[in-house]
């Protein structure tokens, strides 16, 4: 699991990191620390983006003051899938319905019990989780269109 922060969301990074070390995940941290040149939201997110799309992770979980500007940028790395949630259900449908393979977060958004319920739902959700197989079999063909438009649009 990868996660990051710009300069804005250091404590939550560090947080959420001993959260997972802390339920047995190994953690890649590839964002801000304190001491650190500041680390804008652009560039931490492309160090998650990088990282998940390189396979060097399987998942990220990136944070900034409002999850939207790591969201948009991580986007823009083609096989990075990221939706900033604010809730548990938005946690739970990016990844039963969508696949994402990021979590993006705003410190500023999620207070702190919070953000680990949505990282918790975040890491437990699979892909089409619960579904009749007619339904999978609809939401796969989805995903295929969606890999295609990927495709032909992020080259």
């Amino acid at each position: 699991m990868a996660v990051g922060a710009d300069f804005s969301a250091i404590a939550r990074k560090n947080e959420v990191k001993a959260y997972l070390l802390e339920n047995g995940y190994e953690v890649l941290d590839l964002g801000q620390n304190e001491g650190e040149d500041q680390l804008i939201y652009p560039e931490a997110a492309k160090r998650i983006a990088l990282a998940v799309q390189s396979g060097e992770a399987e998942r990220g979980i990136i944070f900034c003051g409002t999850g939207g500007g790591v969201s948009i940028m991580a986007n823009k790395f083609r096989g990075v899938y990221c939706v900033a949630s604010e809730s548990m259900y938005t946690a739970f449908k990016m990844r039963q319905l969508n696949g994402a393979n990021v979590l993006a977060m705003g410190k500023n958004v999620a207070g702190e019990q919070n953000t680990y319920e949505i990282v918790n739902m975040f890491l437990t959700t699979d892909f089409c989780q619960d579904f009749a197989p007619e339904r999978e079999a609809f939401v796969s063909g989805l995903r295929r269109r969606m890999l295609e438009i990927e495709a032909e649009n992020l080259k």
